[in-house]
């Protein structure tokens, strides 16, 4: 267990509503939860970019589609990104021809400038407004010794046909040293984006089900989706849950489960910057303009953080507004929040058909390393085209059973452990050991204790209390429960328990 000395021994008082600047505005009509046993020729498990983008794919070529979401569309990973719709994926080509050859390399771009247009033709197709706006994508350097990366970075590009060029400064208001441009690239309000294709699902004849969590995946003559309040029967089982919540391959310890802090700040000028831009130093940042209904806001993400061990994330709140203030002319702080995603070890995600001869007609995608707008949308049309029994060049590349570093994978610890409830201010949470159990104790403002068991109900490792979103993050294979122990993320499929001290 961690030393409970280093924990935080004050209530974080940071700026800005929870929650993310996509969301303010974007309404979307409320779905009904599943209630009944129904059949469909394929049931997709979660209304996130991979599996809407999965669904609609197969409505339009006339296929029986359910969609199934644990809460609301557009509120989860991907309605919590920067929302970025480009092709350069930070320094990735280089990496790719090095690790897989130029051939693999080339799909990876085929598929990501793939995803890219269908996000476009869609937009247009379904009238979907979601603020989307052509910028290029910038790749910037702060140390000198990183420009040699940002040309090489450049070749590899060109070499599989990409555009870009390499920039003796970025443009930002601080100093530079180099940064490698991709030209017309765009950005957009994810959560809109999501909500103008669940209408083009529907207008397809899917089925959209929210506040429908499915707890139990298995086959018998069909496969099963079950959720608390019905079943779906399907030929075809898409799990697009950000980590699978099942799948015939264990993907959990495929993956490294990570977090990052997002904050967005009032701006009088909306073209404070121009572009999309990601630091490629140590600590990283993200930067791009958005807005929500109050007018353009400066979003910016933080360096990524392994979910669940870290004690004390609202440090890193301060950390990122403090490097914001510090080079840009902002005002008050709108909106802030986490998101997570999953690494793979060689930086490419994981999606297709896990295992064909044992689970045949089970599909999952995971592991977006951060890049899952276009990657999602790229797979999810990949899986659509696996249904429609059509062939697609990028199933080796996305291969979710090829090999894997086994030493990639970290478990990590609770850090949130404290002596005594004394110890866990209103507001906060923390872990108490009593004999051989282990609670999470959440102290809500007036003082009253609100008691679960800190065993996440995935595979049991000991929860970490966030204390900038107030919610219980598992240390080991990414799963975030609500302070009153309900699933936000998994691969968890069940709620914390009550427990007593």
């Amino acid at each position: 267990m961690p030393d409970t000395s280093r924990l935080p021994r004050f209530t974080p008082q940071l700026a800005g509503k929870i929650g993310s600047c996509w969301l303010a505005g974007a309404s979307s009509k409320s779905r009904p939860a599943l209630d009944a046993s129904l059949h469909a020729e394929t049931v997709v498990i979660g209304a996130g970019i991979v599996g809407l983008t999965t669904a609609l794919h197969l409505c339009e070529a006339g296929r029986d589609v359910i969609v199934l979401e644990g809460l609301r569309i557009g509120g989860q990973v991907t309605g919590r990104s920067t929302a970025k719709i480009t092709t350069q994926h930070a320094l990735i080509y280089r990496h790719l021809i090095e690790r897989f050859g130029l051939d693999r390399a080339q799909g990876y771009a085929d598929a990501n400038q793939a995803g890219f247009r269908r996000i476009g033709q869609w937009i247009d197709d379904y009238k979907i407004t979601c603020d989307l706006a052509t910028k290029p994508a910038y790749a910037y350097a702060i140390d000198g010794r990183k420009r040699q990366a940002i040309v090489a970075e450049a070749e590899a590009a060109h070499r599989l046909g990409l555009a870009a060029d390499v920039l003796d400064h970025a443009p930002l208001p601080f100093n530079t040293v180099g940064a490698l441009r991709f030209p017309d690239q765009a950005q957009f309000n994810p959560a809109r984006y999501l909500a103008g294709l669940a209408r083009g699902v529907e207008r397809r004849g899917g089925r959209i089900f929210e506040h429908s969590r499915v707890r139990l995946v298995d086959a018998a003559s069909r496969w099963r989706a079950v959720t608390d309040g019905g079943t779906v029967h399907a030929e075809h089982v898409v799990v697009a849950t950000n980590m699978t919540i099942k799948s015939p391959l264990g993907m959990a310890n495929r993956t490294q489960a990570r977090s990052h802090t997002a904050v967005a700040f009032r701006v009088d000028d909306a073209s404070l910057i121009d572009g999309m831009f990601i630091g490629i130093d140590d600590p990283t940042h993200s930067l791009r303009m958005g807005r929500d209904p109050d007018g353009p806001l400066l979003v910016a993400l933080g360096p990524k953080f392994d979910t669940g061990q870290d004690g004390d994330v609202a440090r890193r709140f301060h950390e990122l507004e403090d490097w914001i203030r510090s080079r840009f002319s902002v005002a008050e702080t709108t909106w802030r929040w986490c998101n997570e995603d999953y690494d793979t070890p060689d930086r490419v995600p994981y999606a297709g058909t896990p295992d064909p001869a044992g689970a045949q007609g089970f599909h999952i995608a995971t592991g977006f390393n951060g890049w899952g707008i276009t990657n999602g949308t790229a797979t999810g049309l990949m899986i659509a085209e696996s249904i429609l029994d059509r062939p697609n060049a990028w199933t080796e590349l996305y291969d979710p059973a090829r090999p894997y570093r086994q030493d990639f994978h970290r478990n990590g610890d609770s850090q949130s452990v404290v002596a005594s409830v004394d110890d866990i201010l209103p507001g906060q949470g923390g872990i108490i050991v009593k004999g051989e159990d282990k609670l999470a104790v959440h102290k809500d403002a007036a003082g009253k204790l609100h008691v679960l068991s800190a065993s996440c109900t995935h595979k049991g490792c000991t929860l970490t209390w966030n204390n900038a979103d107030h919610t219980w993050d598992c240390p080991c294979h990414g799963s975030i429960f609500a302070a009153d122990g309900s699933v936000l993320h998994g691969p968890a499929r069940k709620p914390l328990p009550p427990a007593s001290l």
